[in-house]
């Protein structure tokens, strides 16, 4: 039997609502021979396609690298919101970096939402561009203090704000601080006109290209992949969530990867603007979009680290039970979705060059649940960094810089969950065998005498994997939400076959026949 009961109101199959609605019909090639270019790309989400559109325009020959398809990781399953508001993320900042730190994380996502909207206004991108206020909000009279040194820190550091008590919903609100003219759009129909404007130029794209290593003992760095074949470059850069080159930055060590699920609704009444962030646990993000003449609501939330979570479809029921109780029982659900984040030790981005013995290799990751903004702001700051030009955000998200509070303690607490997971998957036993699974169910199970993970379709044709993680050795756990098998130690995703979905591993999941 199947360990849960699927709401009747879900739809069947994870869809993300981005991808559905602008399409993704336009495919590129794989690499299938040698090249030479300025500037290797590697990761086709916003970061990724961003950065090689402001080189190539610069002058650059740009090869941009996806190891799957444009737009289809994490920027095509976010909620979208354009904001320097990162939940309440200012007041934490000035204690750990000081104010001037804080300053400059604000002014650098507020240039990103300043960029985005310049794009849009002098290109005419029809990408649901609608300038609103951005709200956190609190349920719980524990969280108002919260809220207030939150405003403290604003006012402090000149951020354009408000308190408010009151929210627009069925929602009992304590109190809410508001940041103001932010912004929200439809990523993909954003990044596709950034896409043909890059090509447009003479930008090179290869899809379903897996970014291996990088030797760079020659005059050019040789970028290795997964088809066999290398890209000579000046400068190579990793926007691929998780870097997939840095060995010496010990990024796997130094972040950790969470996921998060959103509904797309279809309400009947009608909806008051604005964005909103509860700072409570779980989480509750609510937010509008209109295109093609169609409203949907995105409501999202229920965070918890990759691999970790409960019965995943539990998640999806939990938004769908808020999205009724708050905007009515007669909510259709037209699409569900997750999305997969990194959080670095102090919860700012690592954004600059891999290590300082390495200044042509370049990463940008960690965004925390906000890459419209500090994806934007990466682009920017490895642009200018790329092209030896003085950006005043360099110290600000340089890799290799550390604040001793808060990152000793993070650094310590994450790493002890990663070794505790890593020994209760080698311990746990297990006692179903694949013949016990059923049709549409995943489950771990036992193959001559070792942990494997089975996926039956529900045409009855069974799937069965070795569930130990190509990364580190962690073992898998089964997704039921999406169907994929996650690493709970580092955050890797495999597919039910067992391929690669997101890293750090890059090599797929042993399979049994």
């Amino acid at each position: 039997m199947n360990d849960f009961t699927q709401s009747a109101g879900l739809p069947e199959t994870p869809e993300s609502y981005w991808l559905a609605t602008a399409g993704n019909e336009k495919k590129f090639n794989t690499l299938a021979k040698d090249i030479t270019t300025d500037v290797a790309v590697v990761g086709g989400g916003i970061t990724g396609i961003t950065l090689a559109w402001l080189l190539v325009n610069e002058g650059k020959k740009v090869a941009l690298i996806e190891a799957d398809r444009l737009f289809e990781g994490t920027t095509g399953h976010t909620t979208a919101k354009i904001t320097a508001q990162h939940d309440l993320i200012y007041d934490e900042l000035c204690q750990h970096a000081g104010d001037e730190m804080a300053r400059l994380y604000y002014e650098a996502n507020a240039e990103a939402l300043a960029f985005i909207r310049k794009q849009v206004a002098e290109h005419s991108i029809p990408c649901d561009w609608a300038e609103e206020d951005a709200y956190v909000y609190t349920t719980s009279d524990a969280n108002v203090a919260k809220i207030n040194k939150e405003w403290a820190a604003y006012e402090r550091l000149g951020i354009p704000g408000r308190l408010e008590d009151r929210l627009p919903f069925r929602i009992n609100s304590r109190a809410a601080i508001v940041m103001a003219n932010q912004a929200r759009f439809h990523p993909v129909a954003y990044l596709k006109h950034l896409v043909q404007a890059f090509i447009d130029k003479g930008g090179l794209i290869y899809e379903q290209t897996t970014a291996l290593s990088i030797d760079q003992d020659s005059a050019l760095s040789q970028l290795r992949t997964s088809t066999g074949y290398t890209v000579s470059c000046g400068d190579v850069v990793s926007c691929t969530h998780f870097p997939f080159y840095g060995v010496r930055g010990f990024y796997f060590a130094r972040m950790y990867a969470e996921r998060s699920y959103a509904l797309g609704l279809r309400t009947k009444g009608q909806y008051p603007g604005g964005m909103y962030l509860s700072a409570d646990d779980p989480p509750r993000s609510i937010r509008n979009v209109t295109y093609n003449g169609e409203s949907i609501l995105v409501v999202g939330g229920e965070r918890h680290k990759t691999g970790q979570g409960i019965c995943t479809i539990k998640h999806y029921e939990a938004l769908e039970q808020f999205a009724r109780e708050t905007f009515g029982k007669d909510c259709e659900i037209a699409y569900r979705w997750s999305a997969q984040d990194l959080t670095t030790l102090d919860k700012i981005p690592y954004i600059g060059q891999v290590s300082k013995d390495e200044p042509h290799a370049f990463v940008a990751t960690g965004y925390r649940k906000w890459g419209m903004t500090t994806g934007t702001a990466a682009a920017l700051l490895l642009k200018d960094l790329i092209l030896g030009i003085e950006n005043r955000y360099e110290e600000l998200f340089t890799p290799s810089r550390f604040y001793e509070d808060p990152s000793i303690k993070n650094f310590i607490t994450q790493n002890a969950d990663v070794a505790l997971h890593l020994l209760e998957g080698k311990l746990e036993w297990v006692r179903r065998h694949p013949d016990d699974v059923e049709c549409g169910e995943g489950s771990v199970v036992q193959v001559d005498g070792k942990r494997a993970g089975a996926y039956r379709e529900p045409s009855g044709k069974l799937h069965v994997v070795d569930t130990t993680c190509t990364h580190m050795g962690c073992e898998v756990e089964w997704n039921d939400g999406d169907r994929t098998w996650d690493c709970p130690c580092h955050g890797s995703r495999f597919s039910y076959t067992g391929e690669v979905m997101e890293g750090p591993a890059k090599k797929p999941l042993k399979t049994y026949t």
